[in-house]
């Protein structure tokens, strides 16, 4: 019996029209354009309004994800929305998502939390439910309204993240060698304490997101490299062999230590950090989509996909266009 692999068959992303760049950001805390760039990479983000949810990002990315595919919601039976911040705690953000877009009620809906690295985790999900034989197309997103959680008077986190949303379609091929190679997905929740969204307290503000940035970097840049290697490896890849790396958008510091490690020329990462900070679990679909749409990735590319996220948790994949 010849076996299934995961095939992406249309991308799609979104970003809120409202441009807040680093100039803008040292109106209302004490930092600079100067002092943000150098430090992250990052020019720019954009922030949703204050009545959007994170379901309507999702629906607007999905959307040309769908019309790329040539498939319609009817089409959709799996659903998975990888986010940190739902519309609400209880239902699902994928509900309304799936409720907005018309998706069928027979779908399986559900939401998955891995932070930054959730977009891998979830792609890694549907491939598992898809390649079983029980689903035909999944629809995995990638959504987050990040301004919602961060502290706007706290610059050590104000400047770093931003509001979007991405978005593929998963189907099932027979051709050998195609679509989802492998991943290799892991956690680290001994150090979860270092960013994390604490719970509320009476009388105070909030709850809002807090890092600490000095020991992130450093479990970033190795988890992502571990992650990185291991999935090649598992796969008899060098890594001079991939075509693309698309790693979450987090720092270009953390970007250029790890193209430095792998021996990779920087040319060979794709990167927005520039023009929409960090996106946690969109930051990786919002990449590939705009690779996807540039030209960046053709049929027969070797694409790896790495990131490192609040739990802590990191993940890798490797896919053949």
């Amino acid at each position: 019996m010849t076996m299934r692999s995961t095939v992406i068959l249309g991308t799609g992303s979104h970003a809120p029209e409202k441009v807040v760049t680093n100039h803008d950001l040292a109106l209302q805390v004490d930092t600079s354009d100067e002092w943000i760039r150098t430090r992250t990479g990052i020019r720019e983000r954009r922030l949703a309004s204050p009545t959007a949810e994170t379901s309507d990002l999702a629906v607007a990315a999905a959307l040309p994800a769908l019309a790329q595919a040539g498939l319609t919601t009817a089409d959709i039976d799996l659903l998975i929305v990888a986010t940190i911040t739902p519309d609400t705690p209880v239902p699902a953000c994928a509900c309304h998502v799936q409720r907005k877009l018309g998706v069928p009620t027979h779908a399986a809906c559900f939401d998955l939390n891995a932070a930054c690295s959730g977009f891998i985790y979830a792609l890694d999900t549907a491939a598992a439910l898809l390649t079983s034989g029980r689903y035909r197309h999944a629809l995995v997103i990638g959504a987050e309204k990040l301004s919602g959680i961060v502290d706007w008077q706290d610059r050590t986190t104000c400047v770093l993240f931003g509001d979007g949303a991405g978005a593929v379609v998963l189907g099932t091929s027979n051709e050998p060698g195609r679509g989802l190679l492998g991943t290799r997905l892991g956690g680290d929740g001994a150090n979860a304490e270092l960013l994390c969204v604490p719970p509320p307290v009476p009388g105070e503000s909030g709850p809002f997101l807090r890092m600490r940035g000095k020991e992130i970097f450093k479990l970033a840049v190795r988890a992502m490299d571990d992650a990185a290697r291991e999935i090649l490896e598992q796969q008899g890849v060098r890594a001079d062999q991939v075509s693309l790396v698309i790693p979450h958008q987090a720092n270009q510091r953390i970007i250029d230590a790890i193209a430095e490690y792998l021996e990779l020329p920087p040319d060979r990462f794709f990167v927005n950090l520039d023009r929409y900070g960090n996106t946690s679990a969109a930051s990786i679909p919002l990449a590939l989509d705009e690779a996807h749409r540039a030209g960046r990735v053709r049929r027969g590319d070797l694409v790896l996909l790495v990131a490192f996220g609040a739990g802590l948790t990191y993940g890798s994949a490797l896919l053949r266009w």
